[in-house]
């Protein structure tokens, strides 16, 4: 227990004096959430900007133009003569797409024919595409209503109700009712910070260790002769101030940018205590992969944008091959975010998420047994000396 008692100290006293782990275990954790959220807090994205071609200037493409531009994702800019002349207000950045009414238009509808409508879209965004295509999509599904109703020629409300619908549907969507960004990748992001900072700063303050002691992962200093001390000393500094962070991550966070919260919060302290500690045991092992501090910073950056796919956020575990989804398993963020979603977003408990739950704690397991393996090959090393 003094052994341990001394590390902690060690460990603290050494953090304090540090700028570059500071940064990255107190700022970054405190300060990205809000710099992300508020990024995002639009959630939708609304109006936007669209160039007409119509080649019909009928009453019925007007029409059609005009119901586009009074849905909430698109403003119409202006109508242009060509295709050509639309596609330089794309170049330039004025238009994301072209909406394209064919010269048959009218005559098609009123002869009963089948009419197309061309839509062409910057694909540089995904938002651009969904907002278009929703909105074309709605805009020719209730013209195509209007169309029938007035073909049955005269009929009760009633009737015109029915052949509008024939089947009465209500769409609700779960878990993110106002379908927005930020509802959506805000929650595993703040997990996968948490894994992140935490890699960049014990490996930071690894490659300090390295630097001070010819390569050594530890002190040349009595106290560090036992390896249960040792790993338990280092994590004990960072487990209570990375609780704290995520506490402040799932209270302030959510609350000050509406982010989903209908999860318990008794269920989220369960939760995150093993992946604190997996993403713990996960650094101080991945740390010894670094022999100077700048190194931290050119191998676990560049993870992030990696986790987030493999995790099956932004494209669903099911779709990819089985490799990717064994090897995805490995790291803590993916199970972290996983299951944070599924806690604060659908308001799952512990025995809706047991198998992401008892993941991470054979993840704790484990990987508190590869960090005690780093350092008892370092004592016996300096043992052998």
């Amino acid at each position: 227990m003094k052994n341990l008692l001394y590390i902690w100290y060690d460990e603290v006293r050494t953090v304090l004096r540090d700028k570059g782990i500071l940064i990255f275990i107190v700022f970054v954790p405190l300060a990205y959430p809000l710099l992300y959220s508020y990024v995002y807090t639009n959630e939708v994205y609304r109006d936007v900007p669209a160039a007409v071609v119509d080649d019909s200037k009928s009453t019925l493409s007007r029409e059609f133009i005009s119901n586009v531009d009074g849905t909430p994702d698109v403003k119409i800019i202006g109508t242009f003569s060509n295709v050509k002349d639309a596609e330089q207000s794309i170049k330039e950045h004025d238009a994301y797409a072209i909406i394209q009414i064919p010269e048959s238009f009218e005559y098609d509808l009123r002869h009963g024919n089948q009419t197309k409508v061309g839509l062409y879209c910057d694909m540089s965004s995904m938002l651009y595409y969904k907002a278009f295509l929703l909105a074309c999509t709605d805009v020719s599904l209730n013209m195509n209503n209007d169309i029938k109703v007035e073909r049955l020629g005269s009929i009760t409300t009633r009737d015109e109700e029915i052949t509008k619908m024939p089947i009465l549907y209500e769409h609700k969507s779960m878990y993110n009712p106002q379908q927005g960004f930020a509802a959506f990748l805000i929650p595993p992001i703040l997990m996968l910070i948490i894994q992140q900072t935490l890699l960049l700063g014990i490996g930071m303050e690894m490659g300090n260790t390295r630097e001070k002691y010819m390569g050594s992962v530890i002190p040349f200093d009595f106290h560090y002769k036992r390896v249960m001390p040792i790993v338990w000393g280092k994590a004990l500094v960072y487990f209570p101030l990375y609780f704290v962070e995520a506490v402040y991550m799932v209270t302030f966070v959510n609350r000050s940018f509406r982010l989903p919260t209908m999860g318990d919060y008794g269920t989220f302290v369960l939760f995150i205590i093993p992946y604190l500690l997996a993403c713990i045991f996960f650094a101080i092992t991945l740390s010894s992969l670094i022999y100077r501090r700048e190194d931290c910073i050119l191998i676990f950056v560049f993870m992030s944008v990696p986790m987030v796919f493999l995790s099956g956020v932004s494209w669903p575990r099911s779709a990819m091959p089985q490799f990717w989804r064994y090897f995805s398993d490995i790291f803590p963020s993916t199970l972290g975010m996983n299951g944070y979603v599924r806690i604060m977003t659908m308001g799952c408990s512990i025995h809706d998420i047991a198998n992401i739950y008892i993941g991470l704690w054979i993840q704790t397991a484990f990987y508190f047994g590869t960090a005690c393996l780093v350092y008892f090959k370092n004592i016996q090393k300096m043992m052998g000396k």
